[in-house]
């Protein structure tokens, strides 16, 4: 079995990282020169995680056409607005027997799709690759340090789920199977919205009490507009839902509980983006789910306000204010 990581970022590498261990041959494609250059001169990529060492049975490549066409298996692990563009890139090169798993957590801003549903709609009229996705708690550096860590695996194929479980799966990493696409999917995108709200919490001193109540709510309104989209609802009651929503909720580590805690104290967005190297999904995501509420009349409270503090300059103590005083209701 030969595999293909297309992105060396932090979670591209981390996962090129992961299938060296578990003896498959990896060829990880690197867009930026400069992490090209590193990688190839010292085998540890120093920008996006330092301190792992990578093993020689993963390649480096700038060629993306000559990466997708010797894998079996690819695993695309880039920022959602870059992931047409990169897609398109490869996939004259890939044929039926190849499987493509998205590791990317988003939704393409203006055109609302997901990252599978991007692959569909670039591949009409040619033969395509099977399409699966991995979701769930799983920060990259934890997953370098071979924490263990537990993620789902969906594809509309069983035997499809069970190929990229068994592949990815060791004492480190356990991975389940799910045919829900657009439930995980979905839920690995808008619990980054959740998570920007988290951080704007506990920036304002809010206690346990809330950030409870958001994690509550927040997989309330997520389900909500899963489940109108055509989602199952036990998908958001498992690992891609609850689980990557309490994990992106509770801890520093997490790229959008970062921006909300640091608007939370008075930061402006821009400054906050021109700080960090690494993308915050769901800060490009609150649009996208945003459009996506109102395209489908699915109320979406906590996701409205992470959009104006975000985009309106709108006070967050207002926004909290704003939330506890909705109109009283029944809880489901």
């Amino acid at each position: 079995m030969k595999a293909a990581v297309i992105g060396a970022g932090t979670w591209g590498t981390a996962f090129a990282l992961h299938l060296s261990r578990r003896r498959v041959s990896i060829s990880l494609w690197v867009r930026e020169k400069e992490v090209l250059a590193g990688l190839r001169r010292t085998r540890e990529n120093r920008t996006f995680l330092p301190g792992f060492p990578i093993p020689r049975t993963v390649s480096f490549s700038s060629d993306a056409a000559a990466t997708v066409s010797s894998a079996d298996i690819l695993f695309i692990a880039v920022p959602s607005q870059f992931f047409r563009a990169v897609f398109r890139g490869i996939a004259g090169g890939l044929s039926p027997h190849q499987v493509v798993v998205s590791l990317t957590k988003g939704i393409e801003e203006r055109s609302l799709k997901r990252m599978t549903e991007i692959m569909a709609e670039v591949m009409t009229g040619r033969r395509r690759p099977h399409f699966a996705v991995l979701s769930g708690p799983s920060f990259a550096r934890e997953v370098a340090e071979k924490h263990p860590t537990a993620v789902v695996v969906a594809a509309r194929s069983h035997d499809v789920a069970r190929q990229v479980q068994s592949l990815i799966s060791d004492v480190n990493l356990r991975a389940y199977t799910s045919s829900d696409i657009t439930g995980v999917e979905l839920a690995g995108a808008m619990k980054n919205v959740i998570a920007i709200a988290a951080g704007i919490s506990d920036a304002l001193k809010y206690g346990h009490n809330s950030r409870a109540a958001l994690v509550t709510r927040g997989i309330a309104e997520m389900t909500r507009l899963g489940v109108r989209l055509g989602a199952r609802k036990e998908t958001f009651f498992g690992l891609a839902g609850i689980g990557d929503l309490v994990l992106t909720c509770t801890a520093r580590m997490s790229r959008n509980y970062h921006v909300g805690y640091e608007l939370g104290k008075g930061r402006a967005l821009a400054e906050i983006q021109a700080g960090v190297k690494t993308v915050a999904e769901g800060v490009a995501t609150t649009v996208s789910v945003r459009d996506l509420a109102g395209q489908e009349a699915v109320e979406m409270p906590i996701t409205e306000e992470v959009y104006r503090v975000l985009y309106d300059g709108k006070d967050p103590r207002d926004s909290i204010r704003d939330l506890m005083q909705r109109a009283l209701k029944v809880e489901s």
